[in-house]
């Protein structure tokens, strides 16, 4: 990310309790038949490792280096890698549009939940591309915020979802990525191209008591309420009133989310 880049979410610990239950498996799945031992990878946007390190394993005795634009989140994924006793894998702080690699050092160039958070998301593919073998893939897979849907009805919710929308727009990101991941890698001169789409959804009790705990918190407490009270888009009654929302949600033995994902492998 460029200085002019915001993640909208920051790094609060809400944020990275939701990052740290992804896996390859629920975050991926569109990639993994790909994946055969001995590749190299790059997982771009790594946060706490969960799903770099799952990747790590399908490629052993290949390479894997993830990637992140701050330091914060890399502690964690190092945590995460000396639990697993993975000594392979390489974390650290980098740049998107200005990655350390060569041309065509990785097989597969991979990220999860990153293009909608930059203000120039064709810029990043063609970096990916550059450092991705020919006939290797560019993986990105991101969610589509105005496609969320969720059961019963609140306005409070609805009241999140238009927030976050003005949030990350007001940081030129694109919260509705999932839908114009197609238009992005072919803007970023990809021809070949499988589009696919998936979803996560939260029904369980102990689902929605997770998804609407973090999103109780993360609205109030995290770097998206401090940009949305800063440029004045909702006052600190405003975002307590949000969360109580999510914790009526949660309470509710009724209670659904889903979130739809566009997905792309663009061949190099």
């Amino acid at each position: 990310m460029t200085p002019r880049d915001t993640y909208t979410h920051g790094h609060h610990e809400s944020v990275l309790r939701s990052h740290q239950w992804r896996t390859a498996a629920n975050s991926a799945a569109y990639l993994l038949p790909h994946l055969s031992p001995g590749m190299r990878v790059l997982d771009v946007g790594c946060g706490p490792g969960t799903v770099t390190l799952d990747l790590a394993e399908l490629v052993t005795p290949g390479t894997t280096v993830g990637v992140d634009a701050v330091p914060e989140p890399l502690d964690a994924a190092r945590v995460n890698a000396q639990r697993r006793g993975d000594e392979r894998t390489e974390f650290r702080v980098g740049d998107v549009y200005d990655l350390e690699a060569d041309d065509g050092e990785f097989d597969v160039v991979h990220a999860h939940q990153v293009l909608q958070h930059l203000t120039r998301p064709v810029a990043a593919l063609r970096e990916m591309r550059r450092v991705c073998r020919a006939g290797g893939l560019v993986a990105a897979r991101d969610a589509d915020y105005a496609a969320m849907v969720w059961y019963p009805a609140d306005p409070r919710l609805d009241d999140w979802l238009t927030l976050y929308q003005a949030v990350a727009r007001s940081n030129d990101a694109e919260p509705d990525a999932g839908r114009r991941l197609l238009s992005w890698v072919h803007a970023a001169g990809f021809e070949d191209v499988t589009c696919s789409a998936s979803t996560w959804c939260y029904a369980s009790a102990d689902e929605r008591a997770w998804w609407g705990g973090l999103w109780a918190d993360r609205v109030t407490g995290s770097a998206l309420a401090d940009q949305a009270r800063s440029r004045g888009l909702a006052s600190s009654a405003e975002l307590e009133r949000i969360a109580d929302g999510w914790r009526a949600w949660a309470a509710h033995p009724d209670g659904w989310f889903a979130i739809p994902h566009g997905e792309v492998l663009a061949r190099c």
